[in-house]
């Protein structure tokens, strides 16, 4: 299928609410054929100087419309595709297009996993001492608290990729794995440093026992 494209360098998942400020008068023309001719239009994520996948938008609301004809706009992430062919103008457009596959998802994962996930996350934002909002396990999917985990943006670009819910849900609980690894070493790197220059009560060596 073909779409109007909306490069960023920004990621976003099926489900996402994204917010735009609109700026640029292509892309105010987007947002104008998307309001009048009720289509969707693509965000490919440019990264390492490519664009490869992105996720098809709908807009859901004209927030705000400025008198030089800005924008506030929200719009809602659908699904995700893999761009096959762009063309940096549609033909009479001032926006770009390409031709776009999108790819099947699926959202189901055994409860006792997503509970896994979901304890691995609470453990991280209580080493952190970030406040964590409970999420109810059915409500809760891998693209849930994605963007709050800290995975890198090139660590987000590859779960944007991974089309399986229990395939992404391992993706996050390692990375889970290793940064509650990390954080605990620098927990006790921490209190070893704290340590230094205060007076320590050492238990005396009994030398009856020592060989020479």
């Amino acid at each position: 299928m073909k779409l109007p494209l909306f490069p960023l360098q920004s990621i976003f998942y099926p489900g996402e609410t994204v917010p735009l400020h609109i700026f640029e008068e292509r892309y105010k023309q987007l947002i104008n054929d998307c309001r009048d001719e009720a289509i969707t239009f693509g965000i490919p994520v440019y990264i390492n100087n490519k664009m490869e996948y992105g996720v098809e938008v709908q807009l859901v609301e004209v927030v705000t419309t400025y008198d030089n004809g800005e924008m506030d706009v929200v719009c809602v992430a659908r699904q995700v595709f893999k761009l096959l062919d762009f063309d940096p103008i549609m033909s009479g457009k001032l926006y770009a297009g390409g031709i776009v596959k999108l790819i099947d998802y699926d959202y189901e994962a055994s409860v006792e996993k997503k509970k896994t996930v979901l304890e691995g996350i609470q453990q991280l934002y209580a080493m952190m001492e970030v406040p964590f909002k409970e999420i109810k396990v059915n409500e809760f999917n891998s693209f849930t608290l994605a963007h709050k985990i800290g995975l890198s943006f090139e660590q987000e670009y590859q779960l944007l990729q991974i089309p399986n819910e229990n395939d992404r849900l391992n993706f996050i609980s390692l990375h889970l794995t290793s940064m509650i690894t990390v954080l605990g070493q620098v927990e006790r790197t921490k209190k070893i440093i704290e340590l230094n220059g205060h007076f320590k009560n050492f238990d005396p060596l009994d030398f009856k026992n020592i060989d020479m």
